[in-house]
């Protein structure tokens, strides 16, 4: 039996090709996707990360004790404080440093990379006794001499387009800048060589920008052999000024590093699971869809073994023998050919404004386990289930047919498991059209409901293959007998049409569910935005931290073209023990930026004391206009103190107004920056909206790449940011469902084709021509991708009005809105896929010889 296995290995090399090239590829893009995922979650990590090799120990300051005389330096980081740590015993090395952070614009004035503001390290250019900074060497120019001048990486000078001697803006927490860039060097810093940027400043500059006049931010030491990490660090506290400086082990420093990347970057690692998710589940379908067939074809083979004596056990042994050796040698190729996948990826899925981090491939024990289990475990469990199915059947009766039909037993089992399932997911998916928010629980129940409903159309597939290609036969039947025998050819065994459409059915409801939450989600957001905000453009910061030039509200205002600029101050306010965003306004311009809905009360009545809220906040709290809430506003802290605030006014939820609204004098003494601005709503004359507005706009702040300029359009596509990251998901999805429903198909065919060459050996024979025969295999090919398609559409429409209801409880002007456009999209794509799919088999059937055909064993 060995030795019969080895021979059935290499006795049908195009069948081992199609085998060894299916598990390959359900192989390569589960692999690729787990690989992807360690990667891109690695180059997270270290574009976040500041490396802490050779630093022992580091010197940082403290804040100033509560009391301090005003005149008493922030902090002790010094130049003489430098000399002092260096004649500590034990200490190898003093490096200063002034480090913060700087975003900058590209040669085109747009911001460079500004939403990822952790990735864009700016430090203090050190020169050691040579004159360099071992940390940055130059590479063309020289280092920043005065307050004038700056150097970057070259990175970020081939991403930004800039050269030696660019004027550069540039910005670090408030007013944008200018300098002249005279150096560009390169370097180790993992936050910079992942894809973020870096400026350096010479050492007087950086230590006014990110510390004081003569100080630094920070001092690293390195330690002589033979000195451990704790004890220098102890030796080094006995020297500092306990009440202004104090030392840090650089292994205590990684470590909380550590712990901060990790819920950082947490949420990047979904996004490539979910893709490695689905691989696995399509390409799994690819798997044992093809040793079904293949096993049916070689039925008759194991029942002459049979009956030449052998047993059921060892033509099992026999079988699974030859799946082990095909799935080892399709892992070993589908884990290399992974690897191009993964290597690809970012491209695929990055864009320009918005690049992935790059890094080398991340090859862990995860990616290589999930190639040995899809390549070798679900290879042979796919050949282990046809192959115990068929050496359970008589050898007389195989020796009969080569087709096994299931019996009317096995179907009504089949029928009632898929019916339980569908009640169970859809009535699951059902029950949460009556939820009013889309809280973890209920959307862990909408991935529970989708995940059963996805099941359940996988099991009554082959039970719903029969009816559905018979209403598609309608159409292929307008091609006369080709498209009869394409549509019977298709009928003839449901279980193997309905797998080889699976792949196509799953990625199909996938793609057509979240196109219709993506597109129904932006509507609502488009009529929010619409209903909300009265203002044509928006100028904000890009984190809550940062504050917008109070000089620059008169800029805009000052703007031609420009009728209206209103400030707004952003800020918190905790109310029953929840953190609430509050929008400080001007009461008496507010109505013409903000399109309020006020169901009682005035915001003319907006002052100190007085503030409206949101229906939501209203109704949580039982308070109407006039009533008394218990609140505190501003960051505070454990000490904060509550007062008593009367409801001026309730207006319908707004996400321009927040949870919130309040005198903007008031709210700005209680920002995260004191006297502070957020955003800049602006009404232009007429309504107007254009690339000239923008630019005028754009210098009127000037050019700060902290903050975004944004008309109506713009800003409706950030607040769907979190859909617009769905739909990136959706695409992708569909090319992985295409590419290996597109395998799957050509796989059927063609082993479709090897089986039923006596039949078309008759059909040429009786009259057809080569294309009748292409046309034929064609029309088989569509119908099957017809099939998946409509499964897939139905499924996914359920699912998406279903789940929409949770957006709809949590947002008022949802509805369901399909995208005709991306669903009609999607069925001309599937359809194109089982033409294409059946090119390479319909010309193989149409090149064979009729009468070799008939006479073939």
């Amino acid at each position: 039996m060995l030795r019969t296995a080895l021979r059935n290995v290499l006795a049908h090399k195009a069948r081992l090709v199609m085998t060894v090239l299916a598990v390959c590829l359900g192989v390569a893009f589960v692999s690729g996707t787990l690989v992807f995922a360690d990667s891109s979650a690695a180059a997270y990590r270290a574009a976040a990360t500041q490396n802490f090799a050779g630093v022992a120990v580091t010197v940082s300051a403290k804040n100033p004790p509560p009391g301090a005389a005003a005149d008493q330096p922030a902090d002790a980081l010094d130049d003489a404080l430098a000399r002092k740590l260096a004649d500590v015993p034990g200490v190898a090395a003093v490096r200063p440093s002034a480090d913060g952070v700087a975003t900058l614009n590209a040669a085109d004035g747009t911001p460079l990379r500004a939403d990822k503001a952790w990735a864009h390290p700016a430090a203090a250019y050190v020169p050691g006794a040579n004159g360099k900074d071992s940390r940055y060497p130059l590479v063309k120019g020289h280092a920043p001499r005065n307050s004038g001048e700056l150097a970057v990486d070259s990175g970020t000078a081939a991403a930004g387009h800039l050269r030696i001697g660019d004027t550069v803006t540039l910005a670090i927490d408030g007013p944008a800048m200018t300098k002249r860039l005279v150096g560009i060097v390169t370097t180790k810093d993992t936050r910079v060589t992942a894809g973020g940027t870096l400026v350096l400043f010479d050492k007087a500059t950086a230590q006014q920008l990110f510390a004081t006049p003569g100080h630094y931010t920070g001092i690293d030491l390195s330690a002589t052999p033979g000195t451990s990490q704790f004890e220098l660090a102890k030796r080094v506290s006995d020297v500092l000024p306990a009440d202004r400086a104090e030392a840090t082990t650089g292994s205590a420093q990684a470590t909380q590093q550590a712990i901060n990347v990790d819920s950082m970057t947490r949420g990047y690692k979904k996004l490539p699971m979910v893709f490695a998710g689905v691989s696995l589940f399509i390409g799994s379908f690819l798997v044992v869809n093809t040793f079904t067939m293949l096993i049916s074809r070689r039925t008759r083979e194991i029942a002459l073994l049979r009956a030449i004596g052998a047993s059921r056990r060892q033509v099992v042994r026999s079988v699974l023998l030859e799946a082990l050796l095909v799935g080892l040698a399709a892992s070993a190729a589908g884990f290399v050919l992974g690897l191009g996948i993964a290597s690809v990826l970012p491209d695929i899925l990055g864009t320009s404004s918005d690049p992935l981090p790059r890094g080398p491939l991340v090859i862990g024990p995860r990616s290589i386990v999930a190639a040995l289990g899809v390549g070798v475990g679900v290879t042979v469990l796919a050949a282990w289930l046809p192959s115990r199915r068929a050496a359970k059947v008589a050898p007389v009766e195989a020796m009969r047919t080569a087709e096994q039909p299931p019996s009317v037993h096995q179907s009504r089992i089949r029928a009632v498991v898929g019916l339980v399932l569908l009640a169970l997911g859809g009535g699951l998916l059902i029950s949460l059209t009556g939820a009013k928010d889309a809280s973890e629980a209920n959307l862990q129940s909408a991935m529970l409901g989708c995940a059963v409903l996805v099941v359940a159309m996988i099991v009554l597939a082959p039970l719903l293959a029969a009816p559905v290609i018979r209403l598609t036969g309608r159409l292929t039947g307008r091609f006369g007998i080709t498209g009869r025998i394409a549509q019977q050819n298709a009928l003839r065994d449901p279980r193997r049409t309905a797998a080889t459409a699976s792949a196509l059915m799953i990625s199909t409801a996938l793609v057509a569910g979240l196109a219709v939450l993506g597109n129904s989600t932006g509507q609502a957001l488009d009529r929010q935005a619409a209903t909300g905000l009265g203002a044509d453009y928006v100028i904000g910061t890009r984190t809550p931290t940062i504050a917008i030039d109070p000089a620059a509200v008169q800029r805009v205002a000052g703007t031609p073209g420009i009728r209206t600029a209103t400030a707004v101050t952003d800020s918190t306010m905790v109310l029953g023990g929840k953190v609430q965003s509050i929008s400080g306004v001007e009461p008496e311009t507010v109505k013409d930026v903000m399109k309020l809905d006020l169901t009682s009360g005035s915001l003319a009545d907006l002052g100190p004391g007085r503030i409206a809220v949101s229906n939501t906040i209203a109704r949580e709290h039982g308070v109407r206009a006039g009533g008394r809430i218990n609140a505190s506003m501003g960051m505070g802290g454990p000490g904060r103190e509550f007062k008593q605030y009367t409801v001026a006014a309730v207006y319908q939820d707004n996400p321009i107004a927040h949870d919130v609204l309040g005198a903007r004098a008031e709210v700005a003494k209680n920002s995260f920056k004191p006297g502070s601005v957020q955003r800049i709503l602006v009404r232009t004359d007429g309504g107007k909206v254009s690339k000239t507005i923008e630019d005028r706009l754009r210098t009127a702040v000037g050019n700060n790449p902290l903050l975004k300029v944004q008309d109506r359009k713009a800003f409706v596509r950030e607040a769907a940011g979190t859909m617009g990251e769905l739909l990136t998901l959706m695409y992708g999805l569909l090319v992985i469902g295409v590419v290996i429903a597109s395998l799957g198909i050509v796989n059927t065919l063609a082993m479709s084709v090897a089986e039923r060459t006596r039949e078309i050996g008759v059909l040429r024979a009786i009259g057809m021509d080569r294309a009748g025969i292409r046309r034929m295999i064609r029309l088989e090919s569509v119908t099957v991708a017809a099939f998946g398609t409509l499964l897939g559409l139905a499924g996914g429409l359920f699912g998406a009005w279903a789940v929409g209801s949770l957006a709809n409880g949590a947002m008022e002007q949802y509805s369901l809105a399909l995208p005709w456009g991306t669903l009609l999209l999607v069925c001309l794509l599937s359809l194109a896929i089982g033409a294409v799919a059946a090119a390479v088999p319909a010309r193989r059937a149409a090149a064979l010889s009729p009468l070799e055909a008939v006479a073939d064993a």
